[in-house]
Order: C-alpha cells, then sequence, then structure tokens
C-alpha cells in the first residue's frame, strides 16, 4: 500500500494510491497519516478498504510529506563504506546517529531553500525508515514488526554549517526545507529495504547512483539500535544514510545553487523533483 497526503502545505489531507496511480482521498477514514494511523492494526484496516469506494483527489494536487507530525526525525551518518571513503573518514564502529529538525520536513516535490550566505549546500539520496510502532529495546529479530513502511529522503546538507562551525552535525542538517519525505510511505508488504537501487541526479547529471544493500548497518540493526537510547514513537522517520556521489567528495566539490534541479529516486519508492532557490 501507497500512502500519501496531498494539498497545500499545512493542510495535507490522507490519501492512498489506487492500483492505476490515482490518489483516492482518505480523509473520511482517517484525519492524517501520522501518529496511530501507522500501526499494525491501522494499516490492515486501511489495506481492506476497496480504493474504487474512496474519491478521487484533485487532479494535479501537491504531494506534501508523506509522513504528518513527525516527532523525531533522526539521521545516520556514514553509513555506506564508499560515502565514507569519499569523506576521507572510517566507517565508525557503531552508527553515527544525529537529529535533523522536524520543522526542516517538506513535500516531495517543494522547492529546495538555500540557507542565506550557503556556500555548500549539498544531495543525499536516503532511503528513509517510518516508525509504526512504540519501540524501546527492541531486538534486532523483532525490529521490523516496529516498521510502518519506507520513503525517499533527500538528506540536504550546509557542509560548512556541519564540519566547519563546530559543534554537532545537526548545525547543517535542520535548515528549512532540507529534509524533503516522500512521494509515497510504502508499507513493509511492498519493499524490501535489503536491496533497493538508488539515484540522485542534478541538472540531468546522474551523482549518485548505488544501492541499500551496500549499508553497513542494515535498517533491522538501526531500529534496534536506535532504540537502545530512546523511545521510538509512530510517526518517527530514520533516515539511514547514503551512497557515494554527493558533492562535497568531488573533486572539486560541487554544490548547489540556485535554478538547479534534482531528481531522487529509490526502486519501488517512487521519484522526488525539487527546484533550487536561494533562501
Amino acid at each position: 500500500m501507497k500512502l500519501v497526503r496531498f494539498g497545500k502545505a499545512g493542510a495535507e489531507k490522507p490519501g492512498l494510491v489506487d492500483a492505476d496511480g490515482q490518489i483516492r482521498d482518505l480523509s473520511a477514514v482517517v484525519a492524517d497519516i501520522a501518529g496511530d494511523v501507522l500501526g499494525r492494526e491501522s494499516l490492515k484496516r486501511l489495506k481492506a478498504i476497496d480504493p474504487a469506494s474512496l474519491p478521487l483527489a484533485p487532479a494535479g494536487e501537491r504531494l506534501g510529506a508523506c509522513v504528518g507530525r513527525v516527532g523525531n526525525f533522526i539521521a545516520v551518518g556514514l553509513n555506506y563504506a564508499d560515502h565514507a571513503a569519499e569523506s576521507g573518514l572510517a566507517v565508525p564502529p557503531e552508527p553515527v546517529l544525529f537529529n535533523k529538525a522536524p520543522s526542516c520536513i517538506v513535500g516531495p516535490d517543494d522547492t529546495i531553500l538555500i540557507p542565506p550566505g550557503s556556500e555548500k549546500t549539498d544531495w543525499e539520496a536516503e532511503l528513509a525508515v517510518v516508525i509504526g510502532e512504540r519501540a524501546s529495546y527492541v531486538s534486532e529479530a523483532d525490529a521490523l514488526d516496529y516498521v510502518a513502511g519506507y520513503c525517499i529522503c533527500n538528506d540536504i546538507s550546509e557542509r560548512a554549517y556541519q564540519i566547519e562551525r563546530s559543534g554537532q552535525w545537526m548545525k547543517g542538517k535542520g535548515c528549512p526545507t532540507f529534509g524533503p519525505i516522500g512521494p509515497w510511505l510504502v508499507t513493509t508488504d511492498e519493499v524490501d529495504p535489503g536491496d533497493l537501487a538508488m539515484t540522485l541526479s542534478v541538472n540531468g547529471e546522474r551523482m549518485q547512483h548505488g544501492s541499500s544493500a551496500t549499508m553497513v548497518y542494515k535498517v533491522p540493526f538501526l531500529v534496534h539500535y536506535i532504540s537502545q537510547f530512546m523511545i521510538l514513537e509512530p510517526g518517527d522517520v530514520i533516515t539511514t544514510g547514503t551512497p557515494p556521489g554527493v558533492g562535497m567528495g568531488m573533486k572539486p566539490p560541487r554544490y548547489l545553487k540556485a535554478g538547479d534541479r534534482m531528481e531522487v529516486s529509490i526502486a519501488g519508492l517512487g521519484i522526488q523533483r525539487q527546484v533550487v532557490a536561494q533562501g
């Protein structure tokens, strides 16, 4: 099942994608794709609905972030060995965790804003995990039972803020519009996160081409690991790291500028298309 949120920013409605790729309006069934709606029993009820019984969403509606009211937006750093190498860093002995501000979350095709004064705004195609059940100290073997589904995240990053301003990485990770997620939340019965092709292009030029198969720390381990340090709640998002090909790793480095166009895809999870503007 593919779940979406559509409509104007801040007033999105819940929906699902039918077999013909049309968005069906779920707002008479649930208030939002958020919180407890993402639990196992709730998703079973949604899957039992005949999509044809739901009204079609208006054509051409904006897609919002595929999850609403995200509480914790957690990111994993250096989770692909080849990306760590292009960054000049060793693969960490345990996952590197940092926060992205939930306020940076936007829709999959919304405009990306370069922060005022930024000269090193970068891209990162990532597989994101959406939590469906409250998770605390869960085992690796049971971890996927706590996952509602998966989506694309473009982990936009300001490298000078992240690396050159001292302190934690979160400084370069939570600026407005730095967290587009979607277009769809795809439930776990439709996606195996273990080997998904991932690509990102800028102005039609392929920058990233990798697979989730080359993750150092896999999705079940990450959910297990993070749940040892915090309680994960339904609707929390974990973005799991990026394959090589980021702008910082190029020689010379290449960063985003106003007018650039990005396209991000992950097999089975759809495509994001973003235009970059000066904030």
